[in-house]
């Protein structure tokens, strides 16, 4: 259900991304930002939230008035999840780099809608008790994908509502989480 509301809220993006709806000038360049947020695992033996939170730094080009492509590389902490089983008890972490591509495209002169996809280097820690003992300590690859909506102060300034997956299902363990979380970015 999760992977089918992403890859409509993906799809919604892409046709927001038509031209012409705004004049804005040309925002060509650099960006940082940050987001924090809230977690969610439901996979496996374990179901819980925790707090998340991450940064990434890029830079975009302007191909539209109100449409802005370009690329981004950042460090995301999903946080510590624990198990729902009642046969053993356990704990996660996931934590890692990124890097890949997004979008900011503007539906007014200030909302804009946003997307974003690409490689997630996740760094998997794991202790579970049961009938038999796991423990897990290693980086996986995987991938992340997300959408979101939000407000330009102004040319340099944005705050926004975001949707992130990431997906890290090697060897049997799958840490995928979801992530709601509040986004302020600066351009220059």
């Amino acid at each position: 259900m999760k992977n089918t509301l992403l890859a409509i809220a993906l799809t919604t993006v892409g046709f927001a991304a038509v031209p012409a709806i705004s004049q804005a000038a040309d925002t060509s360049g650099f960006f940082i930002n940050g987001n924090v947020g809230q977690s969610s695992l439901d996979k496996g033996a374990f179901d819980d939230d925790d707090t998340a939170f991450g940064g990434n730094f890029g830079y975009r080009w302007a191909v539209a008035p109100n449409v802005l492509l370009g690329v981004e590389g950042g460090y995301t902490d999903l946080g510590e999840f624990s198990t729902k089983d009642s046969l053993g008890s356990g704990k996660a972490e996931l934590k890692g780099w990124n890097i890949g591509a997004n979008g900011h495209f503007n539906v007014t002169d200030n909302w804009y809608v946003s997307g974003r996809a690409g490689w997630f280097r996740g760094d998997r820690k794991v202790n579970y008790t049961s009938f038999a003992p796991v423990s897990v300590d290693d980086t996986k690859n995987g991938w992340y994908a997300g959408a979101g909506f939000g407000y330009d102060f102004n040319t340099n300034v944005s705050l926004g509502l975001n949707y992130d997956y990431y997906k890290v299902d090697k060897d049997g363990l799958d840490l995928s989480p979801g992530v709601v979380s509040v986004s302020g970015e600066y351009r220059f």
